[in-house]
């Protein structure tokens, strides 16, 4: 369970970290960074009121946590996606009208700093407006941008002896992106790192390039026959996974990413994990500091890395400033439970997972 913790901890954290590094800096150009940071960019927090804020990449990982939760409690694994669907609807409400909801599903909803409008991406809320859910074979758009990919990251978290068998995780990855985003080449990357963080979660103690081949080899296995993209969605990936282990420019490199689409960023998050060496300041320094997207690969690579390294791996002084880090603590705690203890009535349980209102946070 210390494991479980460390690991859920560790995703969940490691996220808005990177996304709150990012944040300050996303879709700049790396001279537009060096201007305003200097020759080597941006090496922390750029601090708001002394709190580093995070993006709508946390939001909606909060949300997704909620939303497999509730699918946790009510037992059925074959409805995680309703969940998470529900939980990503009432996030999108909030971006359009910030007030307490009447009626809540999600505790998460009932919290501030989870209502502020940050939400740039109009198709992706656009998307969460219909009842009825997108799904990758009839998909709302044709979207390729990053906004769910922190939810396929978090989706991955759901799989324990009490919730999602293993077996599911890249299915659910990928259905949750396709809820918003129908780019092929998109929603597969979200399958891609549900896997990733599920077989960390299950406790895999290989190296991470054998852990994104074969994650990636279950995407082309599951869904090569059914979408021709499949296969060269995984020589590019592939490609920056090999890349990683050549003797060459890491700054050079993530600019070579381009960093704008999901596939892009996924890319750039995969080989900042395994050029850091190991060392959580090290990848959310390089993950940051390029050309276009900063916050979304921040976050992939924090939530990835924190999720292998554990919560330990993860400087102090990242989590000091760190905006809502203790509604993410108890999220990630709830995670590794899994369920409500041994079936017996717990009462905060009760109130975040069926009534829809905040407990216990600190």
């Amino acid at each position: 369970m210390e494991k479980r913790i460390s690991v859920c901890r560790g995703a969940l954290l490691g996220l808005a970290v990177g996304d709150a590094m990012g944040y300050a800096i996303d879709e700049k150009t790396w001279t537009e960074i060096q201007e305003d940071y200097g020759p080597n960019g941006l090496l922390g927090y750029d601090l708001v009121n002394g709190q580093a804020a995070a993006s709508a990449y946390t939001q909606v990982a909060a949300y997704t946590a909620n939303g497999l939760l509730l699918g946790i409690t009510r037992g059925k694994a074959e409805n995680y996606l309703r969940y998470i669907h529900l939980s990503l609807r009432e996030w999108a409400r909030a971006q359009h009208f910030p007030r307490d909801p009447e009626k809540s599903w999600c505790w998460v909803a009932k919290i501030p700093q989870m209502r502020v409008r940050k939400c740039k991406d109009s198709r992706m809320l656009d998307a969460l407006r219909m009842e009825t859910p997108a799904t990758m074979e009839k998909p709302i758009n044709r979207a390729a941008s990053t906004g769910s990919l922190p939810a396929a990251l978090i989706t991955g978290l759901g799989c324990n002896d009490r919730g999602m068998p293993r077996s599911m995780a890249a299915q659910l990855g990928a259905q949750t992106v396709a809820l918003t985003h129908g780019n092929t080449e998109t929603f597969l990357c979200g399958g891609i790192l549900a896997e990733i963080i599920a077989a960390i979660a299950d406790g895999s103690d290989l190296p991470l390039p054998t852990v994104y081949e074969r994650a990636i080899d279950k995407m082309r296995i599951c869904y090569g026959s059914r979408f021709p993209q499949a296969e060269s969605l995984a020589q590019r990936l592939l490609s920056a996974i090999g890349k990683a282990a050549e003797d060459t420019d890491h700054r050079e490199a993530m600019e070579g990413f381009v960093c704008d689409s999901a596939e892009q960023c996924l890319q750039a998050a995969l080989y900042a994990t395994l050029v850091c060496g190991g060392d959580f300041d090290t990848a959310m320094i390089l993950a940051v500091n390029h050309s276009g997207r900063s916050g979304a690969v921040g976050a992939l690579t924090g939530g990835i890395l924190g999720a292998y390294l554990g919560a330990e791996a993860l400087p102090e002084f990242y989590l000091e400033s760190l905006e809502a880090a203790n509604i993410l603590e108890t999220l990630a705690s709830d995670l590794a439970l899994g369920s409500p203890t041994y079936g017996l009535f717990d009462h905060d349980w009760d109130q975040k997972y069926v009534q829809g209102i905040p407990a216990g946070i600190a």
